[in-house]
């Protein structure tokens, strides 16, 4: 991928991974279109990374929010090339313990935001596919817990199984049509992503400037070369 030509979009892009991601774009040319609720760290963000950032405050809940945000990068830009399906949060606690609002707002968030904004950029990407056979690079994040249940995480599991899912078809629905789709499952990072949770984090998680360089791998990969899916854990995590 040419990336100073390329356009994303990166969702929850104020924080934790999504700022890496957007300034791992950034610095390889790209122009990046960054979702987030507040409104006040996407200031912040494109301080940092100046005219090539652009922060569109959104709620990736929010049906009319994303078609809004998405409609506003494609008018400005002319084209989206990426879409990094990142915003999520996790709220861990016993089944027997865990309200509703702590479910219904992982299941919103990690689940009906990747739908929502998926759907808006596909029928770009499919007008996109030209004779390279390439129309665009959906990047869902899920987690490990994607791919293993564990004790006191079960609303965050169902989410992000469900993310998995929804990527594994959503590949097979869109690859003729010369749109990637890969599902990565990072394992703990250093994000702020366990204090919102309530949980401790490993010893030695993933560095999120390592996870992004990943995922521009994975972006920059041949033609003709889709990696749907992607386990990336930490080698030593307890030292």
């Amino acid at each position: 991928m040419d990336f100073s030509e390329s356009v994303a979009i990166v969702t929850g892009a104020s924080s934790g991974l999504g700022t890496h991601f957007a300034t791992a774009l950034v610095d390889r040319g790209a122009s990046v279109y960054g979702l987030a609720r507040s409104e006040d760290k996407l200031a912040s963000v494109e301080a940092s990374l100046g005219d090539a950032f652009r922060g569109l405050p959104c709620d990736v809940r929010d049906e009319d929010a994303v078609a809004e945000a998405v409609e506003t990068a494609r008018t400005d830009a002319g084209r989206i090339d990426v879409l990094i399906n990142n915003a999520g949060l996790g709220q861990f606690g016993p089944v027997d313990d865990l309200d509703t609002e702590a479910f219904d707002v992982q299941m919103e968030t990690n689940v009906r935001g990747v739908f929502l904004c998926t759907r808006e950029v596909v029928p770009t990407m499919r007008a996109q596919n030209d004779a390279s056979g390439f129309g665009g690079h959906i990047v869902n994040v899920a987690s490990i817990a994607g791919l293993l249940g564990n004790p006191n995480i079960g609303a965050y599991n169902a989410s992000k199984f469900a993310v998995r899912g929804f990527s594994e078809s959503l590949m097979k629905e869109v690859r003729d049509d010369g749109i990637r789709v890969t599902c990565i499952y990072p394992g703990s990072v250093e994000t702020d992503f366990f204090d919102v949770a309530g949980v401790e984090m490993t010893d030695h998680p993933l560095k999120p400037e390592d996870v992004a360089a990943t995922v521009m791998h994975v972006l920059d990969a041949p033609e003709n070369h889709l990696i749907s899916e992607l386990v990336v854990r930490p080698l030593r995590p307890r030292g």
